[in-house]
């Protein structure tokens, strides 16, 4: 029937059918039971680059290349779907155009049925390159993933919510002796040191149940075979659902027993080099008394000494004596952190004069001279004599060892507030900045090899501590150091 002969109704018909048919967005083809081309929308010529008199009234073979219908049977499918009027499941094609990439297609082959007959078969393929692409894209990522986490050094472990083993790379393996077969499905935590175990599902717990999304880090031993056990490192991380709870937890662990085994021979070394120090550091206290019992001792081979003389030196070296012994055995008390000294209210102020006068001679010899500023007479402290006379002899002498060249040792005390307050200032070298904040440590000293211990002034700060004061220092290279002491006062 000719388009003039059609009526109204057909023609609206006609459109109505152009019209679907070019705007869907898949390619499609009409095929007659001859595999002749009847009708094929614009998506199917465009992507194809055929034109339509190309196209309608060709035989498939002539629209697509041979090998293509061959491989897939396209041609089988046709007389099939035309003999049982029942459409093909869908299949994955490929197809090239002329001066085209490869693209890929998913197609269906539908039956059109009319009058309880077969007319024609819908060829209806769907460009699906984008997909097949980004699936391709997707598997080498996840191998690329997964070469990455088979190469990684640390081991990584991935669960499920509740600490089921879903993965454990080599790395694990290597280290715990366990294949992935034989950890899969099992807990985490059957892997873990029973010490360590309700630490490590406490996590667990929070990461899997979405209270605590923040990775959470933990040491502990990992089993490994023959009774072994390997310290671990573990950061535990979420799998974060789109929405909903995690899908699982992320396990890395790092090997710490080469660290470990670095820290034993650190701590040895430390220990060995802080006996050489102490050792050092008892020779420093104890170097002064030992100085005045040897000039006691020589005046006592003089027979020419008098009696009230030999008197004297005996007492002297009697009295250093028990201060070397004193000084000994206040160096270990410290080296063994024993708290515990005898203390009783005294009098600051009379124990300070005493200090400088046995300082005096030191001063005397090193052209320091000594300014004192002693009040608050009648203000007391609770502390242990012999221990405040050594913080005091240390800082006075130290100040005087900042003053190679002579200078000025300022000794104030007085009362402020509820404090007793005592400040040595020196005007010698200084300290730097950068060493302020480390004069304190154990052991620090920026003196000479030989010449210094780093005891001295950790001593004056425990020896603080233990009379519950305090202790500041204010210094600057080339102008001197300023000490401030408080301690509290006892009515």
């Amino acid at each position: 029937m000719r388009n003039s002969e059609l009526s109204e109704s057909d023609r609206y018909y006609e459109k109505l059918y152009t019209m679907l048919l070019e705007n869907i967005p898949s390619s499609v083809l009409f095929i007659d039971r001859q595999t002749r081309v009847t009708a094929a929308n614009q998506n199917f010529l465009s992507k194809s680059r055929r034109t339509r008199p190309a196209t309608i009234g060709k035989k498939l073979a002539e629209v697509f290349p041979t090998v293509i219908l061959e491989q897939l049977k396209i041609i089988d499918n046709l007389h099939k779907v035309f003999a049982t009027a029942q459409a093909t499941d869908g299949q994955r094609m490929y197809y090239r155009a002329p001066g085209v990439a490869l693209r890929y297609y998913y197609y269906r082959l539908l039956p059109v049925v009319w009058q309880s007959k077969v007319d024609n078969v819908i060829l209806l393929m769907d460009d699906i390159t984008d997909q097949v692409e980004l699936g391709h894209e997707m598997q080498r990522l996840q191998s690329h993933l997964a070469l990455v986490v088979e190469s990684a050094s640390e081991i990584v472990v991935s669960t499920d919510p509740q600490g089921k083993i879903m993965s454990w790379n080599s790395a694990a393996e290597k280290l715990t002796g366990h294949s992935f077969q034989a950890a899969k499905g099992r807990l985490l935590t059957d892997f873990i040191s029973p010490e360590s175990v309700h630490q490590v599902q406490e996590k667990i717990r929070q990461i899997g149940s979405g209270s605590g999304l923040s990775p959470q880090m933990v040491e502990c031993e990992l089993l490994a075979q023959a009774e072994v056990t390997v310290a671990v490192s573990w950061i535990l991380s979420s799998m974060p659902a789109e929405s909903g709870p995690p899908l699982g937890i992320v396990a890395v662990g790092r090997d710490l027993s080469s660290q470990r085994i670095l820290e034993q021979q650190l701590l040895q070394s430390e220990k060995l080099a802080s006996l050489g120090v102490m050792a050092g550091g008892i020779a420093h206290e104890i170097r002064n008394p030992l100085a005045i019992c040897s000039s006691a001792a020589q005046f006592l081979m003089d027979e020419d000494i008098t009696v009230g003389h030999r008197r004297d030196c005996a007492a002297k070296i009697h009295d250093n004596i028990n201060k070397a012994s004193e000084i000994i055995e206040n160096l270990l008390n410290f080296s063994r952190m024993v708290p515990g000294y005898d203390k009783e209210p005294l009098a600051l102020a009379e124990l300070l004069r005493e200090v400088l006068i046995l300082v005096a001679n030191q001063a005397k010899v090193k052209r320091v001279k000594i300014k004192s500023a002693i009040s608050a007479e009648n203000c007391r402290v609770n502390g242990n004599a012999g221990l405040l006379q050594q913080l005091f002899i240390n800082l006075l002498l130290n100040a005087i060892k900042a003053m190679p060249n002579g200078g000025l040792l300022q000794v104030k005390l007085d009362l402020i507030g509820s404090e007793l307050v005592v400040v040595v200032k020196d005007t010698g070298c200084g300290i730097s900045e950068s060493h302020l904040d480390k004069i304190f440590d154990p052991f620090f000293t920026t003196a000479p090899v030989g010449e210094g211990t780093g005891l001295g002034l950790t001593l004056c700060y425990s020896i603080v501590e233990q009379h519950h004061g305090t202790i500041s220092v204010q210094s600057s290279v080339g102008q001197g150091s300023q000490f401030t002491i408080g301690f509290p006062v006892v009515s």
